[in-house]
């Protein structure tokens, strides 16, 4: 079993592993969506042989683990992220669970598809603030069919507590 510190530490590592390889941030070509799956696409950005998401430098989140079917991301809240009374705003929770069920459903994707949300629903359960330390949204797919995908999500701190949920329905259509 292991403590706290530990899995703090654990985190805060991976953190840094990955950090050190991101390139900087932009957006890839329409080609080099086309020319890999899904999952492929993903771990290219996430190698740093493809531009890192500009939205993770605006938020401070990035990915942290991938497999098909299942991705994510950790962010520390910070007071960057507050709204006027005083708590992490809730885009940053909707933000977060956006990207790792979103990115779920692109890790099942064929060659040539790509997907764009529809439908994003987040309940939050209680407040981040930027006592909470490392947080982590991971999204797991539901269902993906030729059209549409599904994917849930859930944001944990390290003690492995609640802070939010949430289910998306994204729509799947082959690249121009």
């Amino acid at each position: 079993m292991t403590t706290r510190e530990e899995t703090l530490a654990q985190w805060q590592a991976r953190e840094a592993e990955v950090r050190a390889r991101l390139a900087p941030a932009g957006v890839a070509s329409l080609e080099q969506m086309k020319a890999c799956s899904g999952i492929e696409f993903l771990q290219r950005i996430w190698s740093g042989e493809y531009p890192s998401v500009p939205i993770g430098h605006t938020m401070d989140f990035l990915p942290i683990e991938a497999e098909p079917g299942r991705v994510v991301f950790q962010g520390t809240p910070g007071r960057q992220h507050y709204n006027p009374i005083g708590s992490v705003h809730g885009g940053y929770f909707c933000t977060l669970l956006d990207s790792a069920v979103g990115c779920a459903v692109q890790s099942m994707l064929p060659k040539g598809m790509a997907y764009t949300t529809l439908e994003l629903k987040v309940n939050l359960i209680r407040a981040l603030t930027d006592q909470t330390g490392p947080v982590r949204a991971e999204g797991k797919v539901l269902q993906v069919g030729n059209r549409v995908g599904i994917a849930e999500g859930r944001i944990i701190d390290v003690d492995g507590k609640l802070y939010a949920h949430a289910t998306t329905t994204c729509l799947v259509f082959a690249l121009p």
